[in-house]
């Protein structure tokens, strides 16, 4: 590991959701500390040894500090809208010469507060006065051969709110809450590959909204219907549909977990909540093969002896067939789609988001139930045999209300019911 000497420096900016930015000569000293302990993430970290997490703990002799390279950023949940006198920034000796400042209200949209193409690192402040939820730091060019790096990231005002909540006695320490959504239409449509082509896909089964069509977009899903428990997530969830010969059979339900696993735990303490119109594809439409698709799989409800299988199984009599399916969760914190749909999400990776794919999100499980059973031979979906199961998720959840879920379930790793409560 390199060794090189330690500076302060100090950087101030503010923290805006809407788009007047006020600043001031100086830091208000009655201010309040309102970032220590929350959640921070970051684009990448040098090693294990130095987490987002190290830029909010309150103490100078630890840091945060990314990968060599260009851009990186950091950002940091307040919980809550807080309102905002100033940011200060401890910039250890790997400074930026060029870098931003940025807030939001969602952790998706981002308004540019600040930005310096000639930093000299020591001591910068920039007062502001705004309301938010997330502040960024998003470097472009940086000063040393090294990375950059935080001693501390701190954001000073009232208000935000609390991202470690009381666990309630009794509580099952299982990070979960779940949407129970049925089928709602078909359509041979997939507004995320085939965006605005109706008819341009195999045929697809509808869950959650629902309006979904080709020419879908989130605005439309958050003014939408929707059939899920509970109504208040307006999200697309679409498989394959189904067939028995040539008769098409759909779920009983559609059952989406959003599940905290798969990372260690300090990093489900760091999960930040889906942004509002991310997209998300995972299984294997195109496979050609069982080996081509090793998240998809087939099983009976009821009926454990049977083993699970990428293809269908043969399920007794009085089960049913069902599908998993495990989406990708950990997100490169930039794209809400990609050219290919999937190269803005990852697979976690010994435990951790890949460096490429810093933040992570819930991992969103789908269970689908057939009331179908015995010999799978007539078996098959729109796209092919039972290898070829996967699924799309179009987030369309209300900012806040999946922020909540995110905080009180998730996090500190608590069961939840539909309602989001334990």
């Amino acid at each position: 590991m390199r060794a090189r000497p330690r500076f302060k420096a100090v950087f101030a900016a503010a923290l805006l959701a809407a788009s007047v930015l006020t600043i001031a000569t100086r830091a208000d000293a009655a201010d309040t500390l309102i970032s220590q302990g929350k959640t921070a993430t970051a684009s990448s970290s040098e090693s294990a040894a130095f987490p987002a997490s190290n830029a909010v703990d309150g103490n100078l002799g630890t840091r945060w500090s990314s990968a060599f390279s260009d851009p990186q950023w950091l950002q940091v949940d307040l919980g809550a809208s807080a309102t905002v006198s100033s940011v200060v920034l401890n910039w250890e000796a790997a400074y930026a010469r060029a870098f931003s400042v940025k807030v939001s209200a969602n952790g998706s949209s981002w308004s540019t507060l600040y930005s310096t193409t000639n930093a000299t690192g020591g001591r910068q402040s920039i007062t502001a006065a705004g309301t938010g939820r997330y502040v960024r730091l998003e470097t472009t060019v940086r000063a040393t051969q090294w990375g950059v790096s935080l001693t501390e990231f701190q954001v000073y005002g009232s208000g935000g709110g609390t991202t470690t909540p009381t666990i309630p006695p009794g509580a099952v320490r299982v990070a979960e809450f779940l949407a129970d959504c049925p089928y709602s239409h078909r359509l041979p449509d997939d507004p995320i590959i085939f965006p605005g082509l109706p008819g341009a896909s195999h045929m697809h089964s509808f869950f959650g909204s629902e309006v979904t069509n080709a020419f879908s977009t989130t605005q439309d899903l958050l003014n939408a219907n929707s059939n899920c428990n509970p109504s208040i997530d307006k999200s697309s969830y679409w498989i394959p549909t189904f067939y028995n010969g040539n008769t098409p059979v759909e779920p009983t339900t559609g059952i989406f977990y959003y599940l905290g696993e798969g990372v260690r735990d300090d990093l489900i303490a760091q999960t930040q909540p889906f942004p509002l119109g991310l997209r998300i594809v995972a299984g294997n439409a195109k496979a050609t093969g069982p080996n081509d698709n090793t998240i998809s799989r087939w099983s009976c409800l009821h009926a454990g002896e049977v083993g699970s299988s990428h293809d269908f199984v043969t399920c007794p009599p009085g089960t049913m067939l069902e599908s998993y399916l495990d989406f990708p969760h950990c997100w490169d914190g930039v794209n809400l789609d990609s050219p290919d749909h999937k190269s803005h999400m990852a697979y976690p990776v010994n435990n951790a988001c890949p460096a490429s794919h810093p933040v992570v999100v819930p991992k969103l499980r789908q269970v689908m139930r057939y009331p179908v059973n015995g010999n799978p031979a007539n078996f098959r979906l729109a796209s092919g045999a039972g290898y070829t199961m996967h699924g799309d998720f179009f987030n369309a959840w209300p900012v806040e209300e999946l922020a909540r879920r995110v905080n009180d379930c998730i996090r500190p790793i608590v069961k939840c019911g539909t309602n989001g409560r334990p």
